[in-house]
């Protein structure tokens, strides 16, 4: 199943076919009247189409939406077909915004990105006094990976198969207490009084990090991280559909649910012990609203220039060659982006700001990995014709 977006290539005496499986584009005759949603991109999308679950794909360009449409299932369950409202779980896309909130803060004068993590967090360990804000936002702190300090938890029982809707517990069972929190990540830190490295002499990928700078933004703004988000940057921003989930808090609205295929099947794996975390990964959005979020990064509707341009400074290398980070960005030549991985989740946001197109997939299963198709629907946008999305497309 698929949710189209229109695409009109305007005045221009052809219509643009943006995308041929990565190959060349084609014209046709259309004297300004609107098309369908390229073939190609479906063509390259295949893997998400018919009753299988889904992604959502937007392509922007100058500002203006080129292409908007979804494929497959957001809850295969219940029948639920993904659409461009649809909410998807963003993994470590979720670090921009933890980033973000660290940012406003800095302008508001409540911190420094040199403040020590102890002046916050005085429960960490001995080991992390050197550690600063900036160091956690850059991946240099060095501390342990808290997945790796978990203990061996209970077998859970199997998530429900599809044709069947699942039990009435299910959401229970997915989203119990045992879940761990950015404050249980902080209490199993505190009982590991070493690190990897002396923070700032090199880069090791830390979700921990990022669960610290959520809690730094609890203190500092003085509301729970969930809340900051919203007030501070989604509501702002109109980014309604988009919120940090904790259980028990606001529900999801139009939830994509993750699912992993195993022997032919699709089974539901949407939670993990882990899935609480909020400042690694926790946050939902969907294309629509990233549309809003990209958009502020071209003025000063949410955070001053100095804070944009310090986000997007490659201020460390990473252990792949051509890939640096600075504060919840991985930066490659011209381009900014971030992947999410997570349990049922795959998605990429990637960003070229020097022109100004952005290519975001979001899906809800654990496979493929979906960074090199944007790659590839961008490399396209680069150097063609725009088209503009019909307003009124869904």
């Amino acid at each position: 199943m698929t949710v189209e977006a229109e695409v009109s290539c305007g005045r221009s005496s052809r219509l643009c076919l943006l995308l041929v499986a990565f190959a060349a584009l084609a014209g046709c005759a259309g004297g300004g009247n609107a098309v369908r949603a390229p073939d190609a991109i479906d063509d390259l999308m295949r893997a998400y189409q018919g009753r299988v679950p889904g992604a959502s794909v937007l392509v922007l360009r100058d500002g203006e939406t080129v292409v908007r449409r979804s494929y497959g299932y957001a809850d295969l369950e219940h029948g639920v077909a993904a659409t461009p409202a649809t909410d998807y779980r963003l993994a470590s896309v979720s670090k921009q915004f933890t980033a973000a909130a660290i940012l406003l803060l800095a302008e508001d004068g409540k911190l420094g990105l040199d403040d020590r993590a102890r002046r916050w967090l005085p429960t960490l360990p001995a080991a992390a006094e050197p550690i600063t804000i900036r160091h956690l936002l850059t991946h240099t702190g060095g501390l342990i990976d808290y997945e790796d300090l978990l203990p061996q938890a209970p077998s859970a029982p199997p998530p429900p198969s599809t044709g069947a809707l699942p039990p009435a517990s299910a959401e229970v069972v997915e989203e119990s207490d045992r879940q761990l929190r950015d404050a249980d990540v902080l209490h199993l830190l505190e009982r590991t009084d070493r690190l990897y490295f002396a923070p700032g002499t090199a880069y090791r990928y830390s979700n921990g990090g990022y669960a610290m700078l959520a809690l730094i933004v609890e203190k500092a703004g003085g509301v729970p991280y969930q809340d900051f988000l919203r007030e501070r940057i989604f509501a702002p921003l109109g980014m309604r559909g988009t919120l940090a989930r904790v259980h028990g808090g606001a529900p999801v609205p139009h939830r994509a649910y993750g699912y992993a295929e195993e022997g032919g099947r699709w089974l539901r794996t949407d939670q993990s012990s882990t899935s609480a975390v909020l400042g690694d990964g926790g946050v939902y959005s969907s294309i629509d609203d990233l549309a809003r979020w990209d958009a502020a990064w071209y003025d000063d509707r949410l955070l001053k220039d100095a804070s944009r341009r310090a986000a997007l400074t490659p201020w460390t290398r990473t252990d792949e060659a051509d890939v640096e980070y600075g504060y919840g960005w991985r930066i490659t030549g011209e381009t900014v982006w971030h992947s999410g991985e997570t349990i049922g989740f795959r998605n990429v946001v990637v960003r070229w700001p020097q022109r100004r197109v952005t290519v975001v997939v979001l899906t809800n299963r654990n496979d493929p990995e979906p960074y090199r198709v944007a790659l590839a629907i961008g490399q396209r946008f680069l150097n063609e014709p725009a088209v503009r999305a019909r307003p009124d497309s869904p």
